[in-house]
């Protein structure tokens, strides 16, 4: 699913050109004129990804998002909502709700954006490293953030416990005020967000002594974060409301998680099979024999050199690379042979050598 084609637009269009887009095609598929209900949220969704500067950019960059939140009923570690961009896929949550205001001027709902929503926390983006090692299997990591929580003493409100918050007298608890400018021109009225409380439309009656009214406080939080089998560099793992604390009880913003998996210094990864090198003598490459291999789950295992093997031959082991990323099985493991000349021989290794050349060898 490319997001660029679902608008009709170029990767480098303007925003002015996605909402023009958008505009044109969800008064086509809106359900309530008739249109494709499966269209209208693929074009919803579209546009919810690049109408927003900072999930455009990783879209752009990453292509790939996979959801951290287990579902109800999961072991934490299945449900994951997953794409790859390279393979022109991408799956991300939208919210109908975020476009009322759009929806308000095409089809008269009247909805106007809540002045609140700017109280809405920061998103965060946190790189962790692991070993090739950990993609084994599940596992959780803890990372510690200095960021915005909620104020413990007010429970986000932002108001000293015992008080009331009240609406602002000012704007009606609306959030905006009319305002008169006077020009050469005339007298014009504009709406502007309300001074008394900007633009909240409420005021608390004594402010948290602790947070001064903001319902939130700078503090260290340690988060836990699951991790599936199977997770290969750059995949973004989504922490839905696990970023900044929003302003007086608002929503979080999100933690997004993602993985950078460290080289290994015997095995390479190329997608879910794995590659490694192994040296043998000249008399194990002639005659054949079983040489022992340590895998990458630390396991050994016994490896059948065939007779007549030359240098730079790959053998394949099936099942032994990594784990399928939400699937089943592993992928292979390929160990390419290499056969030792030596630079220094015995003297009776010399003798036989020389024997088997007159042989023919």
């Amino acid at each position: 699913m490319d997001y660029y084609e679902i608008l009709q637009i170029k990767k480098n269009a303007s925003q002015e050109e996605i909402k023009k887009a958008f505009h044109k095609l969800a008064h086509k598929y809106h359900p309530d004129k008739g249109g494709d209900e499966k269209k209208f949220k693929e074009i919803n969704e579209a546009y919810q990804v690049l109408s927003d500067k900072t999930k455009r950019a990783q879209y752009d960059q990453f292509g790939r998002v996979f959801d951290g939140q287990p579902g109800p009923g999961t072991d934490g570690f299945s449900g994951f909502n997953w794409a790859w961009g390279n393979k022109g896929q991408q799956e991300v949550e939208f919210d109908l709700g975020d476009l009322g205001d759009i929806f308000g001027e095409m089809f008269g709902f009247g909805q106007q954006r809540n002045t609140r929503d700017n109280r809405r926390g920061k998103d965060i983006q946190v790189d962790i490293e692991i070993p090739l090692e950990k993609t084994l299997i599940d596992f959780t990591e803890k990372i510690n953030l200095s960021k915005y929580v909620i104020c413990n003493r007010c429970s986000g409100k932002g108001s000293e416990p015992g008080t009331k918050i009240k609406e602002c007298v000012a704007c009606r608890g609306t959030g905006k005020v009319q305002q008169i400018k006077k020009t050469i021109f005339g007298s014009f009225t504009t709406v502007g967000i309300c001074p008394e409380c900007k633009g909240e439309g409420i005021i608390p009656e004594k402010p948290c002594n602790v947070c001064k009214g903001e319902g939130r406080i700078k503090a260290q939080e340690t988060i836990e974060i699951k991790i599936p089998a199977g997770v290969d560099t750059n995949q973004i793992i989504k922490i839905g409301e696990k970023g900044e604390a929003g302003r007086k009880g608002q929503k979080a913003g999100n933690l997004y998680i993602r993985i950078l998996v460290k080289k290994h210094p015997i095995f390479e990864r190329r997608e879910d099979d794995l590659f490694t090198t192994i040296n043998i003598k000249f008399s194990q490459a002639v005659l054949g024999e079983q040489v022992e291999l340590k895998t990458i789950d630390g396991t050994n295992i016994l490896l059948e050199i065939p007779q007549g093997t030359e240098s730079g031959k790959i053998l394949r082991i099936s099942g032994k690379g990594i784990p399928h990323f939400q699937g089943h099985g592993r992928g292979n493991l390929y160990v390419e042979i290499k056969i030792i000349t030596p630079k220094k021989i015995s003297k009776s290794q010399k003798k036989i050598l020389e024997e088997l050349k007159k042989e023919g060898l």
